[in-house]
Formats: C-alpha cells, structure tokens, sequence
C-alpha cells in the first residue's frame, strides 16, 4: 500500500483538502497526475477511493483524493445548490497539481458519483483544462426517475472519458449509459462492473474491481 499525506491549499479562490499520495514507482517520472473526488454523501476518505488512489500511485501517478468545497463546510448531508462552488473547487486542485508538477506531465481529473458529474462539468466548459476523465458511477439520473435525464453538458464534452459503472447501478443502466455516451463527441470507453450496484467496490470484488479500473484507465489514456 502507498503511503500518503494530509494536504491543504488555501491561496485559491476556494481551499483544497485532502490526501496526496506520491507516485510510487521506481523510476517514475512522477509528472502525471489524478485528482480523484467522492459522491454526494461521501468524503475523500471513500474506501473506493483510497484503494484507488493507492493503487494509481503504485503504478506511477501522483494522485490527491479531495473533499469537495460543500464537504469541507459541513461532514454530513448532501450538496445544495453548490455545483458551482464544487466545479470551482475541482478547478483549483487542477491548477494546484500542474503547479507542483511544474507545468510538465498530464493532469486527470475523476471522482464518484456526483463528484464525477462535477468534473464532467467542468471539463466540458473548459475544454483542454484537463488530459482525460474517469467517471465513476457517473449518475445518469436519479434512480426511477430516467426522465430526467442529466446529459445537457455531454454535446459539450471534448475530454476524453472512461465511465465506470455497475450493472446493478438504479442511477442508470448500462444500455441508457451506452445510449447516452453516443451523445459526447469525445472519445469515451465504458467499462461495466458485474455484480455492481452504484457504490461500485463489494466486499467480494474490492482487489478486482481496483485492478480492472487502473489497468482500463492507463490503457484508454496510454499512461
């Protein structure tokens, strides 16, 4: 297991906090990196991803898991009306990791949930801010509710991005997830998890499922 550090940065327009973890590989250049972010009823102490931030700077990124700007406000309850704020976020610790990594190597930008829509967000509005994505239970809509659909930015989304998600996911199926990726003029992969609800990791695929994810992801991005 990698080790790993408490950070916090506040010279930006909103504070980034959470857990850097060093590219762990002998050799490595150590100039890539991947932010990684958590759900709407998560922080970045999420078990999904602190195995998969451990497991991405074995295999040679660096990787700061953060909490979004409405976790650092309050430990419990869901976002409101705080996407903006969150984007903003996810921005500042985008320019945090390119700054330490001196402006060489690519910057990916991913989280669970809704920490991913955010990122998917930001990414279409600003288009080259990142290399790639990686969408983690990306929540299509909300479970029973596939009317409502939230895929208004995806016409937008030049970012190339790997989606992650369970076969078992109530927030979208992987026939809606197939349907809807149609919709992003980026290249994108879906990599669907058997047995898989929407939180991803089981006690049964946890080794699995991390393997799956990081050796997907460096294939798609050729990292």
């Amino acid at each position: 297991m990698s080790s790993y550090q408490e950070f916090l940065d506040t010279s930006g327009s909103e504070a980034v906090r959470g857990f850097v973890h060093p590219a762990a590989v002998a050799g490595a250049t150590g100039s890539d990196s991947l932010i990684l972010t958590h759900g709407a009823g998560a922080n970045c102490q999420a078990p999904l991803l602190v195995a998969l931030a451990d497991a991405f700077s074995a295999s040679g990124l660096n990787v700061l898991r953060c909490d979004l700007p409405f976790r650092q406000e309050r430990p419990h309850g869901p976002p409101i009306r705080t996407a903006e704020r969150d984007q903003a976020g996810l921005r500042a610790a985008v320019e945090i990791m390119g700054r330490q990594a001196g402006g060489t190597g690519r910057t990916f930008l991913g989280g669970h949930s809704y920490g991913g829509r955010q990122a998917s967000m930001l990414a279409a509005a600003e288009p080259g801010l990142v290399d790639g994505l990686l969408l983690l239970s990306y929540p299509l809509h909300p479970p029973k509710r596939p009317q409502q659909m939230r895929t208004q930015h995806f016409a937008n989304l030049e970012t190339p991005a790997l989606f992650v998600s369970g076969v078992r996911d109530g927030f979208g199926t992987i026939p809606e997830m197939e349907a809807a990726l149609r919709l992003i003029p980026a290249r994108t992969e879906l990599l669907p998890i058997q047995a898989a609800g929407h939180e991803l990791l089981t006690k049964r695929n946890g080794e699995e499922l991390v393997r799956l994810v990081v050796e997907e992801f460096r294939e798609f991005t050729g990292i």
